[in-house]
């Protein structure tokens, strides 16, 4: 907690806590009738009172200044933080380079000297034999064999229902609302 807050806080506190006793004094004398008592007593507590809204003012001005440096601790702590977001990236990308480099191969030169040649990524081929595709197109032409030329109209069992389609090779479909 900042100073002047506590300062503040303390101060305002003290001097609400001090218009007790002219407080006191001021309700005994109205019992008693002392008119000049009183107001000596009303003076006191209007003293204290303006001394605890000064306190209150001052604890006012040490909570801006505490949010003001908070909010510059958590901007240093925010800008820390991409900073070090930066350093790491860097470093990754720098052991990327390091790993590309390492993955470079050398090879000779008719002229007996050694360059570095960068190599094309390793990718794997696959070929189908003659036998595999006779095969595939054997398949394929076996499914289209098996695939109904009349479109198949199913039951509410989820079964299909031959029956449905008729000798013309048109559809009959019954519909009910």
């Amino acid at each position: 907690m900042h100073a002047k807050t506590m300062e503040g806080l303390i101060g305002a506190r003290t001097n609400m806590n001090m218009t007790n006793v002219p407080m006191r004094v001021y309700k005994e004398a109205r019992r008693k009738g002392d008119t000049a008592t009183m107001e000596r007593a009303m003076g006191y507590v209007n003293d204290f009172e303006d001394k605890a809204y000064q306190y209150k003012d001052k604890a006012d001005e040490g909570m801006k200044d505490e949010a003001e440096e908070a909010r510059e601790k958590e901007k240093l702590e925010l800008e820390e933080a991409i900073a070090e977001r930066r350093e790491e990236r860097k470093k990754a990308e720098e052991q990327k380079e390091a790993e590309i480099i390492s993955n470079l191969s050398t090879s000779e030169n008719p002229s007996g000297n050694t360059d570095t040649v960068p190599q094309t990524p390793k990718t794997d081929s696959v070929e189908i034999s003659p036998e595999g595709s006779a095969l595939l197109n054997q398949s394929a032409d076996a499914i289209a064999a098996n695939l109904p030329d009349a479109p198949v109209f199913y039951s509410s069992a989820g079964v299909a229902d031959r029956n449905s389609t008729t000798q013309d090779g048109g559809a009959k479909l019954d519909v009910s609302v």
